[in-house]
C-alpha cells in the first residue's frame, strides 16, 4: 500500500476530520520509512515539534482503532485493517454503533463537535495553530531552566496553548504542575508567607511528594529564602525528571502589590539561578497572564522582560475559514465564504472564543448568520450569557463602568488611567495602545453603549 492509499484509509477511518498539511506530510514520510529527524530537516521544523505532531497523530489513530498505533507499527495496523475491511464491520462504524447503543461509549469520538466552553480539548480537531507559536514554545520548554511568558486578553486561547505545551512536555517524560491562581482562596493573598506556603504545598501535592514545609520554614530568614530552600534542598531532589511549572492567571497576583512585589522578583531569581545551578536547570517555567503588569518593579526585578515572550494574536481571516471548514460550514470556503464571514469578524473581532461560539451555533443550525449578527449585541443572542457576566462583573466598580462608558461612546481612542486600563483589558473589554483604549470588538461597543446608557438614565430617574 502506498502512502496515498494509506491516506485514503485514514479518510475512511476519520470521516470529517481535516488533517493539516503538516500532519499529512509527517504521516506520508513516516510511511516511507523516514525518521522524525529527517522529516524535521526536510520541513524546516524543530525535531521535537515533528515528534509531537507524530505522537498526537498515533494517539488519534489509537483511539479510533481501539488498539495501540505507533510510528513502528502503523503500516502493519492499517494494512491489516484494509485487508479485513470488506469482510468485517469497520472500526469507524463500530464507534458509531457504540454511540447509538444504550451502553455509554468507552471513548469519545475524536472528531465529535464539542460545545465551546473553556479550553479546546487536546484531542479536538477544532484547535487552530498559530505558527510559529506552537513550534517555538515546544522547543523552548525543552531547554533547561527556560521561561515562557504567554500574554493575551481573555477568550484568546491562552489556556488551550498552555495545555498543549504541557502535553508536549509530558510526551518527553517531563513532570508537570499547573497552578491556576484564580482558584486560590482570597485568604491566600493576605500576606506573602501564606501565599508562598500555598505555592509550595500545591506543587508538592501535584507531584505526590509529602509536603514538609515546617522542616524548611524559618521565620528568622524569611519566607522567600525558606521557599528557595524547600525547592533546592527537598522538593527538586525528590524528582529525577525535568519539571515544568505552569502559572496560569498570574494577573491575579497583580491585584495584590504586597504579594507581587516580592513574588515576581523571586521567580526571576530562580530563573536566573537556572543559568548556573544544576538543581534549577530541572525547572521550566510557563507564565500566563492577561495584561501587562502595573506593579512598580525595577527593570532587573521583573520576570516580564526575560525568557520567550509570546503575545497571542487574534485569528486571521484564513484561520477563521479553516475553523469554519472543521465545523462543516461549506459556505464559508473560498472568496465568497470570506465575504460572508466578514460581518461576523467585524462584530467579534476575530477573538477565538467568540468565533468558536458563533461557528458552533451556525454548524448546529441553531440560528442563521443574519439572525446571529442582529441578536449578537443583545441579551437574547448567543452571547447573552457572556455579556451579562461581564456586566455583572462591572457592577461593583463604578470607576470601571464610567471608564468603559467613555470608551464605547467615543469616536476615537480614549486615554485611561493606567490601573483602570489594565483592569478593563484583563477582562477583555478594551484593546490598548499605550494607555489609549478602544472597545476590543463591535459586540462590546454596541452592548455596553446601550446598557450603560440605560443604567445612567435609571440613576437620573431615582429620587
Amino acid at each position: 500500500m502506498t502512502a496515498d492509499e494509506a491516506l485514503t484509509v485514514l479518510d475512511r477511518l476519520l470521516p470529517g476530520y481535516a488533517f493539516s498539511n503538516l500532519q499529512e506530510t509527517v504521516f506520508c514520510q513516516v510511511w516511507e520509512g523516514k525518521t522524525y529527524a529527517e522529516i524535521a530537516e526536510d520541513c524546516g521544523y524543530d525535531h521535537s515539534y515533528i515528534r509531537d505532531v507524530g505522537f498526537k497523530l498515533w494517539q488519534l489513530l489509537s483511539n479510533v482503532m481501539e488498539q495501540k498505533v505507533s510510528k513502528s507499527n502503523v503500516r502493519a495496523v492499517l494494512g491489516r485493517y484494509a485487508r479485513l475491511q470488506s469482510g468485517s464491520l469497520s472500526v469507524a462504524n463500530r464507534c458509531q454503533e457504540t454511540t447509538l447503543s444504550s451502553e455509554p461509549p468507552s471513548i469519545s469520538h475524536p472528531f465529535e463537535l464539542e460545545y465551546p466552553s473553556g479550553p479546546v480539548p487536546l484531542n479536538s480537531n477544532l484547535y487552530i495553530e498559530r505558527p510559529p507559536i506552537e513550534a517555538l514554545t515546544y522547543t523552548e520548554v525543552s531547554k533547561p531552566g527556560s521561561l515562557i511568558r504567554i500574554k493575551a486578553p481573555r477568550q484568546m486561547g491562552k489556556t488551550s496553548l498552555l495545555r498543549r505545551i504541557l502535553a508536549h512536555a509530558k510526551g518527553q517524560d517531563f513532570r508537570t504542575v499547573t497552578l491556576s491562581l484564580h482558584r486560590a482562596d482570597r485568604q491566600v493573598f493576605e500576606d506573602l508567607n501564606r501565599f508562598l506556603r500555598w505555592f509550595c504545598a500545591n506543587i508538592s501535592r501535584q507531584l505526590q511528594v509529602p509536603p514538609c514545609l515546617d522542616d524548611y520554614w524559618n521565620t528568622d530568614i524569611g519566607s522567600k529564602i525558606s521557599t528557595t530552600a524547600y525547592f533546592e534542598e527537598y522538593l527538586l531532589n525528590q524528582i529525577a525528571a525535568p519539571l515544568v511549572i505552569a502559572l496560569d492567571e498570574v494577573n491575579q497576583v497583580f491585584e495584590h502589590p504586597e504579594i507581587s512585589s516580592d513574588f515576581l522578583p523571586l521567580l526571576r531569581s530562580w530563573h536566573e539561578d537556572g543559568k548556573e545551578l544544576e538543581i534549577w536547570q530541572k525547572v521550566r517555567w510557563v507564565i500566563v497572564h492577561a495584561t501587562d503588569i502595573y506593579v512598580p518593579l525595577k527593570l532587573n526585578q521583573s520576570p516580564f522582560n526575560i525568557g520567550l515572550s509570546i503575545k497571542l494574536p487574534k485569528f486571521t481571516h484564513a484561520q477563521v475559514q479553516d475553523l469554519a471548514k472543521r465545523h462543516s460550514l461549506d459556505w464559508a470556503a473560498g472568496k465568497s465564504g470570506k465575504e460572508a464571514l466578514t460581518p461576523l469578524l467585524r462584530m467579534v473581532g476575530c477573538s477565538p472564543g467568540l468565533i468558536r461560539l458563533a461557528l458552533y451555533h451556525l454548524s448546529q443550525k441553531h440560528v442563521g448568520l443574519e439572525q446571529l449578527l442582529q441578536e449578537a449585541p443583545t441579551q437574547t443572542g448567543i452571547y447573552g450569557d457572556h455579556l451579562r457576566q461581564h456586566l455583572a462583573a462591572l457592577q461593583p466598580h463604578p470607576n470601571l463602568i464610567a471608564a468603559l462608558k467613555q470608551v464605547v461612546t467615543a469616536e476615537n481612542s480614549v486615554e485611561l488611567e493606567p490601573i483602570t486600563a489594565y483592569r478593563l483589558e484583563s477582562i477583555g473589554l478594551v484593546a490598548l495602545k499605550g494607555n489609549r483604549a478602544i472597545p476590543s470588538c463591535e459586540l462590546y461597543r454596541l452592548f455596553f453603549r446601550e446598557q450603560l446608557s440605560i443604567k445612567a438614565a435609571d440613576l437620573k430617574r431615582d429620587p
